[in-house]
């Protein structure tokens, strides 16, 4: 019988079966951030065992709360800034340089096929994208990790989805994802590895399969992947060819030994769900959980007070652009406020170079840097008692943005124009 690409991974990664099903794998990196991890590392402290497994597969950054915004999240960064310090953790992305961490992390080469991740966040499910095997973990898992540099989980079961044919003109993989979510319900892969396959995926960018990738966890997934292919060698090739750590020669000798990891043609799987592309609409949340979604055409005339571009899901340069393109020229409803943060450093001077931070600010748009706060409403965006919000985010939750408010989930092409409407409408 073959093996799928979770698999595989834990095959080749495995360094105890203490019981059952369990599973103790050795990890590549260990991801951290200034809201989960201080907890940790305080407490690995307080038992006299400030130590860390290896300071060059750790990497840390502030990103949930930046620039600080009261003493509280100061402190947090603080323990975090002081720990990578005393330990020699190079890759630390402070304030100046930092970024959303699923979007920071993949761009400076940090994930790659095969790879085992954790981190102390639940959509640490994105970096599965590249073929490798990154889940979300709680406290006593993350100190566990950056202690020994291990991590026990429950072997694999996997559901595929085979996604064939083309995306109509207007149709992102934020659509797609979250009609697979309607489809399966928030509890329907529990404990289970997303496989996304097929030629709609194959013609996917990277940042196309991160957003597929990053909201498997509102299914319930442990982790979403996608096969490492051409598209996967070139986003990473000025890391692992000649010019970076020349791991390979050629880009064909890096695509024979990514493919290595593919799910083999007889593996078995828990279910397989078969999508057309072309029968696929724009659509966005309602309610409060990710399930809970109708077509935009469905939900048009439904009033909202913001507009909020960003995110680890939809905060990369190819979000901006198809935001940018129904915004030009145009400017947002006076109800509204517009709120866009570019999720990286290098994603705001490249949207800067093509006229794209412009074009925003153009059409009454509130540019911010890097940042998660308003996804989960700690900043940036926060919303008040009763107000509604068109968010590329990725959790609809009674109160997610803010106490009392709503979000609707939808691509940043429709989130645009719903900006420039004053209510929800297809761009």
């Amino acid at each position: 019988m073959g093996k799928t690409l979770a698999q595989k991974i834990f095959e080749t990664h495995v360094v105890d079966k203490p019981f059952g099903e369990a599973w103790v794998l050795r990890l590549d990196r260990v991801f951290c951030h200034e809201i989960t991890t201080p907890v940790a590392i305080n407490d690995l402290v307080s038992r006299g065992m400030d130590t860390v497994f290896d300071p060059s597969k750790i990497k840390a950054v502030i990103d949930h709360v930046t620039p600080a915004k009261d003493s509280k999240t100061a402190e947090q960064g603080r323990v975090l800034r002081q720990w990578a310090a005393r330990h020699g953790i190079k890759d630390f992305f402070d304030i100046g340089r930092n970024g959303v961490c699923h979007a920071i992390f993949p761009e400076k080469g940090f994930v790659r096929p095969g790879f085992t991740v954790i981190m102390g966040d639940s959509h640490t499910c994105t970096h599965g994208a590249f073929g490798a095997f990154a889940a979300g973990v709680g406290t006593t898992d993350l100190e566990v990790g950056i202690l020994k540099g291990v991590c026990a989980f429950q072997y694999p079961g996997t559901i595929r989805f085979e996604v064939d044919g083309k995306l109509p003109a207007g149709v992102t993989p934020k659509d797609l994802i979250l009609t697979i979510i309607k489809k399966i319900g928030v509890n329907g892969a529990t404990n289970k590895v997303m496989e996304f396959a097929g030629s709609a995926i194959d013609a996917m960018s990277m940042e196309g399969r991160m957003t597929l990738c990053n909201m498997a966890i509102e299914a319930g997934g442990t982790c979403g992947v996608c096969m490492p292919d051409a598209v996967t060698v070139d986003y990473l090739w000025k890391f692992v060819g000649p010019d970076g750590e020349g791991v390979y020669k050629t880009k064909d000798e890096a695509l024979a030994d990514f493919r290595k990891w593919h799910s083999d043609g007889d593996a078995a799987y828990d279910a397989v769900h078969k999508i057309d592309a072309a029968s696929l609409v724009p659509v966005a949340t309602f309610g409060f959980k990710p399930d809970q979604v109708k077509t935009i055409r469905e939900l048009a005339g439904t009033k909202v007070d913001q507009v909020y571009i960003g995110s680890c899901t939809n905060g990369r340069i190819e979000d901006l652009r198809q935001a940018a393109a129904v915004l030009k020229g145009k400017t947002v409803a006076p109800s509204v406020r517009g709120i866009v943060s570019p999720a990286t450093p290098d994603i705001f001077q490249q949207a800067l170079k093509e006229g794209i931070i412009q074009i925003f600010m153009d059409a009454g748009f509130c540019v911010t840097n890097p940042t998660c706060g308003a996804c989960l409403g700690m900043s940036n965006g926060v919303l008040a008692d009763g107000e509604v919000c068109a968010s590329t985010t990725n959790r609809n939750f009674f109160g997610r943005m803010g106490k009392g408010g709503t979000v609707h989930l939808m691509s940043p092409a429709s989130a645009a124009a719903t900006a420039i409407a004053g209510t929800i409408t297809e761009a």
